[in-house]
């Protein structure tokens, strides 16, 4: 097993005799084969102990079997404890994703401490299988039925060459102690139902099941290479100026709708909102989807692509006194009595009230779905959305379009249309006009 392991080593080029080398120490079987093959083979290692405190008395029983273990080789060794479960509620997520990001930061830490050339775990071929398993049937994409890599990142596989018999045999011919996780035994969890009941009913059809998927594994890494690369070069001919997707370049490839999902995953849109993207694409432009972090337009030849907004605060207030303000939008304004000396003049950037009608302070905010106003010259009420679908508003337009209001009544939308109910009439005696001078965003 040890010359298979150097092999593969070699192959895949996962470390070198330079530096030390990271391992996790479980004291299972399979991190007990990975430290000793490490050390027989001359490498510079360095022991590592997780103890997530799960298990009472047998997480310390393997800790201190850890640490004598590694003693009896020579190898330095490290130990880490953590409260995983108090972890996993904090941050609302199973223990076994708790376990393994309390595991893989502390590693990372250590391997920076130390400047350790690379982090060593014991995933082994028949893991390897059961992941390609799990992720088929969570649901998944090329890159899940590759399943691990040798090397990903500072993380190291050497023994994906072998499988678990190939440990527990070659362990009891060294005749080297490990000890047992009793919850490997139980199929509360996915992995180890997997193991322990998926697996043996996939051997009745074929004994040599694990050894099958695993060849297909290593053949999918390399489609996935290959699949990667068409990925790239289409991200090149299809992606313009970084945010506007060609349509008609994205339609000339093959299986348009998986390049589509691939380049927009960067920009956080899931496969769903990717595949209701690509129906919409022989639709009429305008269509808008979003999301967390993106906004997507189909206009007529490109996606365009732009990055949500940081939210403005939600009210500007205006005080009387003020007669000026600078943002989001420059206003003035001024009080007038009306006479015969008064002038209005017919400009969509000066709009004209009755004072007597307004309650101040007025404010400055953006529109909200549902919002309405009766427009100058109507008698009746409409919906903001209404008007700008009336007046051809771009999804830009609206979000840069600022109302003046009156408490809870749109006075005016600013640079456009004022409201009817606050108009100068027969009863007037004083004006409030107000200009409209620059536009802040």
């Amino acid at each position: 097993m040890i010359d298979v392991i150097r092999t593969y080593i070699n192959k895949h080029n996962l470390f070198s005799k330079d530096k030390p080398v990271l391992v996790g120490l479980s004291g299972g079987a399979d991190s007990v084969a990975l430290l000793a093959v490490l050390a027989r083979l001359g490498y510079a290692c360095i022991a590592v102990h997780c103890n997530f405190h799960l298990r009472g008395e047998e997480s310390d029983r393997d800790e201190a079997f850890a640490g004598n273990f590694a003693g009896k080789l020579g190898v330095p060794f490290h130990k880490a404890g953590f409260d995983t479960r108090q972890y996993a509620r904090e941050k609302h997520i199973s223990i076994e994703m708790a376990a393994r990001e309390l595991r893989y930061n502390r590693f990372e830490e250590m391997r920076v401490y130390f400047d350790a050339q690379a982090i060593a775990v014991a995933h082994h071929r028949d893991d390897n299988v059961e992941t390609l398993l799990i992720n088929l049937a969570r649901g998944t994409g090329i890159k899940g039925v590759r399943g691990m890599r040798p090397k990903n990142g500072y993380i190291v596989r050497p023994l994906l060459s072998v499988g678990k018999e190939d440990i527990l045999c070659w362990l009891k011919e060294q005749q080297l102690p490990f000890v047992t996780d009793s919850t490997n035994l139980s199929d509360e969890y996915v992995r180890n139902f997997i193991r322990l009941n998926v697996i043996p009913l996939l051997e009745t059809i074929n004994p040599s099941v694990k050894e099958a998927i695993a060849r297909t594994s290593a053949h999918l890494s390399s489609v996935e290479t290959i699949y990667r690369s068409v990925i790239e070069k289409a991200r090149i001919d299809i992606l313009k100026d970084g945010n506007r997707l060609s349509i008609t370049e994205l339609l000339a490839y093959p299986a348009p709708e998986t390049i589509l999902y691939e380049l927009l995953a960067p920009f956080h849109f899931t496969r769903l909102v990717a595949e209701r993207i690509f129906l919409s694409l022989d639709k009429e432009p305008g269509k808008l989807f979003l999301s967390p972090t993106h906004r997507l337009i189909k206009d007529r030849a490109y996606l365009i692509i732009t990055p949500l907004e940081k939210a403005e605060p939600d009210t500007y207030i205006l005080r009387e006194e003020q007669g000026e303000c600078l943002a989001p939008v420059q206003l003035s304004w001024e009080k007038t009595v009306l006479d015969q000396t008064f002038h209005l003049r017919k400009d969509k950037n000066v709009a004209y009230f009755d004072y007597d009608k307004l309650r101040f302070p007025l404010t400055i905010r953006t529109w909200q779905p549902g919002n309405w106003f009766v427009p100058f010259g109507m008698a009746g009420r409409k919906k903001l959305s209404d008007y700008f679908s009336d007046h051809k508003y771009s999804l830009p337009d609206k979000e840069q379009t600022w109302l003046l209001c009156s408490g809870e009544n749109i006075l005016w939308i600013i640079g456009e249309r004022a409201d009817n109910r606050f108009r100068i009439d027969k009863t007037t005696t004083s004006v409030l006009t107000v200009n409209f001078l620059e536009k802040k965003r």
